[in-house]
């Protein structure tokens, strides 16, 4: 039949889930059939790939190649082993706990995502969901708010209704030990005692102390099982701060217990980015001072805060975005190759860049606030400037726009402007990485010639492109600009690419911290940005003001030239 011949994807040299590089005797095949899913040490292709029985190309129908994606993802799950981490138990039970299931990322993000992981039969068997938060709810009401986010598609509706039915509510408060040892008491009823347990802390930062505090004296799974806290961000807002919350976090956890999610590590094209640098000859002999310009890390929204900007403003763009986000891209794109795919020998090398970057100085960097677009229809986001929103104070010094310039003093990057820029009510949707090249010397084309420019697309449609210059088709010997093109949907037309939540919340299960960050890797976060937040918060740096819709603030294009 079909599902028991051998699919050929060109995904890399290393497990698509795992990362690990194996010299397995079944290297480049997959086994696509599940009755053969011993056969597979790993899910990898390898460079000399031994010839396959029949390959299919990746361009196929959309449910075909999505369901050959879930099959190739299952069958990694199943068969990975990290060296130095735990790894997947799928025959063990497992509870999911959402602390804070009444909120809006409860039920925006996790909930959806527990759905299509479970849906695509990614979970461990016997895995069951509590909600645990202040108010007074039933599952059903909680389905209910969840229904503008989470549906289902044709045929799949029995499924959905077996996801629900191993839902559970508890109520209780967040500093009151009574109430968690009752939920303790519900998880060992319906979870059993040797169920492994995972925490999804979705709570505001002013709540983690005691609810961090309750969980590790009243819900930790008991010996022989484990116990893993996914805390969301913001981890702190300043040094001082993040230290205080890290080290209340390492008294009560190990850190192969924590999980400090940030869920750009997540998306297709940030963890490409590895693969992209280390996988490729082309690229390593030039990724340095010596032949790069500069760099320009990306993200921009078309919207403003949207109603919420009272819970905008207490952090502002540079601590939603810029210090952890964008920080963790410039991460992965400066630092140099690990010795190995291990989460421990990544984030030591994230480690070192930051360790190499100074204090953002204010001179680097431009602040902007968005205020209502001219000719706005009344009544659209976009008649709203930042102050108008009534969550918002009227002297607000929040910004919603920021562009820092940083630099790396280390041996590969020193006299390299990395740039950072992001902000909401912008002109477009867009996120991506530029990693633009020096200008060819001895230019004999006239200055016909341009800068190649290397370009990873995060979103939206993830995509790889690099200029190049070209000549032009006929008889002259002008040259022009053109782009050498990995488009995803175009390459990997109707493939299941995952996404980031769902990635990062399978990554616990399976005990990986490769994307996710460590405590030194956030104290040396924060010691780049807490100096310029302090003179923000006092107000001694003021933003620049610019309308709804458009590039930012004029300033900031002129810091790029």
């Amino acid at each position: 039949s079909r599902v028991s011949e051998v699919v050929s994807y060109k995904l890399g040299n290393s497990c698509v889930v795992c990362g690990v590089v194996t010299d397995s005797p079944h290297a480049g095949r997959l086994l696509v059939s599940p009755y053969q899913s011993d056969q597979v040490d790993h899910i990898i292709i390898s460079s000399k790939m031994a010839p396959v029985v029949k390959s299919h190309a990746v361009q196929k129908s959309d449910s075909t190649s999505a369901e050959e994606m879930l099959t190739l993802i299952r069958q990694s799950l199943k068969t990975c082993h990290t060296p130095g981490e735990t790894n997947w138990e799928g025959n063990v039970p497992h509870i999911f706990v959402v602390m804070g299931a009444s909120g809006d990322l409860a039920k925006k993000k996790i909930y959806p995502t527990l759905w299509w992981i479970f849906r695509d039969r990614l979970l461990p068997k016997n895995t069951i969901f509590f909600g645990y938060a202040r108010s007074a709810l039933t599952v059903s009401q909680i389905r209910e708010k969840c229904e503008p986010y989470l549906s289902a598609k044709d045929g799949e509706t029995e499924r959905l209704e077996q996801f629900w039915a191993l839902n559970h509510y508890v109520k209780g408060s967040y500093d009151t030990r009574r109430d968690f040892e009752l939920l303790n008491q519900e998880m060992t009823k319906l979870g059993g005692e040797r169920a492994n347990r995972i925490f999804y802390l979705a709570l505001p930062p002013s709540v983690f102390e005691p609810v961090t505090s309750n969980l590790h004296e009243c819900c930790m799974a008991p010996s022989g099982s484990w116990t893993r806290v996914i805390v969301e961000k913001p981890f702190g807002r300043d040094s001082e701060s993040s230290a205080k919350l890290s080290k209340h976090l390492s008294s009560l956890f190990k850190e192969d217990e924590l999980y400090r999610i940030d869920h750009y590590l997540g998306k297709e094209m940030v963890q490409n980015l590895m693969a992209l640098r280390f996988g490729n000859r082309i690229f390593g002999p030039t990724w340095n001072r010596e032949n790069i310009a500069s760099v320009f890390i990306s993200f921009k929204e078309p919207f403003g805060t949207q109603g919420r900007g009272g819970y905008f403003d207490d952090f502002g763009i540079i601590r939603d975005v810029m210090q952890n986000h964008l920080l963790q891209i410039l991460c992965l794109v400066a630092m140099e190759r690990p010795s190995s795919t291990s989460a421990d020998d990544i984030r030591d090398e994230k480690v070192k860049v930051l360790k190499s970057m100074q204090d953002i100085k204010v001179s680097d960097v431009v602040l902007g606030q968005y205020t209502a677009a001219d000719g706005a229809e009344e009544g659209t986001d976009a008649a709203l400037g930042y102050l108008d929103d009534p969550t918002v104070p009227a002297d607000s010094n929040t910004p919603t726009f920021a562009m820092a310039v940083c630099r790396i003093n280390n041996e590969r990057w020193e006299g390299v402007p990395f740039i950072l820029r992001c902000g909401k009510a912008l002109n477009e949707r867009k996120a991506e990485i530029r990693i633009q090249y020096l200008d060819v010397s001895g230019d004999i084309f006239h200055g016909q010639s341009k800068r190649n420019e290397l370009v990873i697309r995060v979103q939206p449609g993830e995509a790889i492109y690099c200029k190049v210059n070209n000549k032009t088709p006929g008889m002259s010997f002008s040259i022009e600009e053109t782009e050498l093109d990995l488009t995803y949907n175009t390459r990997y037309r109707g493939a299941k690419l995952p996404d980031a939540y769902e990635r990062l919340i399978l990554d616990v299960f399976c005990g990986s911290q490769m994307h996710f960050v460590r405590n030194d890797e956030l104290a040396e976060a924060w010691r780049v940005f807490t100096p310029l937040l302090h003179k923000i918060d006092k107000g001694e740096v003021k933003p620049v003001m610019y309308k709804y819709g458009s590039r930012g603030p004029p300033e900031s294009d002129q810091m790029l030239a």
